[in-house]
Protein backbone atom coordinates (compact mmCIF):
# COMPACT_ATOMS: atom_id res chain seq x y z
CA UNK A 1 0.00 0.00 0.00
CA UNK A 2 1.23 3.35 -1.09
CA UNK A 3 1.31 6.17 1.49
CA UNK A 4 -0.94 9.18 1.17
CA UNK A 5 0.79 12.42 -0.57
CA UNK A 6 0.29 15.57 1.04
CA UNK A 7 0.53 19.13 0.35
CA UNK A 8 0.45 22.17 2.57
CA UNK A 9 -1.70 25.13 1.58
CA UNK A 10 -2.78 28.17 3.61
CA UNK A 11 -6.64 28.79 4.07
CA UNK A 12 -6.52 31.60 1.69
CA UNK A 13 -5.35 29.51 -1.05
CA UNK A 14 -9.09 27.53 -0.76
CA UNK A 15 -10.76 31.05 -1.88
CA UNK A 16 -8.07 32.31 -4.14
CA UNK A 17 -6.99 28.72 -5.71
CA UNK A 18 -9.96 26.14 -5.25
CA UNK A 19 -9.62 24.84 -8.52
CA UNK A 20 -5.96 23.95 -8.02
CA UNK A 21 -6.22 22.02 -4.90
CA UNK A 22 -9.43 20.41 -6.03
CA UNK A 23 -7.03 19.24 -9.18
CA UNK A 24 -4.32 18.12 -6.99
CA UNK A 25 -7.07 16.24 -4.88
CA UNK A 26 -8.52 14.38 -7.49
CA UNK A 27 -6.04 13.66 -10.06
CA UNK A 28 -2.72 13.13 -7.92
CA UNK A 29 -4.59 12.02 -5.26
CA UNK A 30 -3.45 14.05 -2.46
CA UNK A 31 -4.15 15.14 0.44
CA UNK A 32 -4.24 18.98 0.87
CA UNK A 33 -3.70 19.95 4.62
CA UNK A 34 -5.07 23.44 4.95
CA UNK A 35 -4.00 25.34 7.22
CA UNK A 36 -4.76 28.65 9.57
CA UNK A 37 -2.34 30.56 11.25
CA UNK A 38 0.15 27.93 10.18
CA UNK A 39 -0.83 25.13 11.76
CA UNK A 40 -3.26 22.33 10.59
CA UNK A 41 -6.96 22.40 10.20
CA UNK A 42 -8.43 21.01 7.98
CA UNK A 43 -7.99 17.96 5.43
CA UNK A 44 -8.90 17.87 1.70
CA UNK A 45 -9.53 14.67 -0.43
CA UNK A 46 -10.42 13.72 -4.07
CA UNK A 47 -14.08 11.93 -3.31
CA UNK A 48 -12.64 9.03 -4.98
CA UNK A 49 -9.76 8.82 -2.32
CA UNK A 50 -12.09 10.11 0.45
CA UNK A 51 -14.29 6.42 -0.64
CA UNK A 52 -11.60 4.29 -0.79
CA UNK A 53 -10.38 5.81 2.25
CA UNK A 54 -13.61 5.13 4.20
CA UNK A 55 -13.90 1.66 2.87
CA UNK A 56 -10.81 0.53 4.44
CA UNK A 57 -11.32 1.92 7.68
CA UNK A 58 -15.29 -0.29 7.57
CA UNK A 59 -13.04 -3.03 6.58
CA UNK A 60 -10.59 -2.68 9.34
CA UNK A 61 -13.53 -2.19 12.01
CA UNK A 62 -14.90 -5.24 11.11
CA UNK A 63 -12.02 -7.06 11.11
CA UNK A 64 -11.72 -5.92 14.86
CA UNK A 65 -14.92 -7.11 15.77
CA UNK A 66 -14.39 -10.73 14.59
CA UNK A 67 -10.62 -10.60 16.01
CA UNK A 68 -12.69 -9.97 19.23
CA UNK A 69 -14.70 -12.65 18.69
CA UNK A 70 -12.20 -14.78 17.95
CA UNK A 71 -10.65 -13.79 21.22
CA UNK A 72 -14.00 -14.07 23.29
CA UNK A 73 -15.10 -17.65 22.27
CA UNK A 74 -17.76 -16.53 20.15
CA UNK A 75 -17.22 -18.75 17.07
CA UNK A 76 -19.13 -21.41 15.56
CA UNK A 77 -18.43 -24.24 13.03
CA UNK A 78 -18.46 -22.87 9.59
CA UNK A 79 -20.59 -25.86 8.72
CA UNK A 80 -23.09 -24.23 11.46
CA UNK A 81 -22.63 -21.27 10.19
CA UNK A 82 -23.48 -22.10 6.61
CA UNK A 83 -26.75 -23.73 7.55
CA UNK A 84 -27.60 -20.58 9.56
CA UNK A 85 -27.25 -18.42 6.33
CA UNK A 86 -29.42 -20.78 4.37
CA UNK A 87 -31.83 -21.34 6.52
CA UNK A 88 -32.29 -17.15 6.78
CA UNK A 89 -32.26 -17.44 3.10
CA UNK A 90 -34.81 -19.81 2.78
CA UNK A 91 -37.34 -18.40 4.87
CA UNK A 92 -36.87 -14.86 3.24
CA UNK A 93 -38.01 -16.44 -0.09
CA UNK A 94 -41.87 -16.07 -0.75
Amino acid sequence: MQALQETIRPSADLRNHYSEISKCCREKKEAVIITVNGRGDTVSLGYEEYQRMKSRIELLEILAEAEEDVNTGRIAPIEETFNDLRNILKSNQI
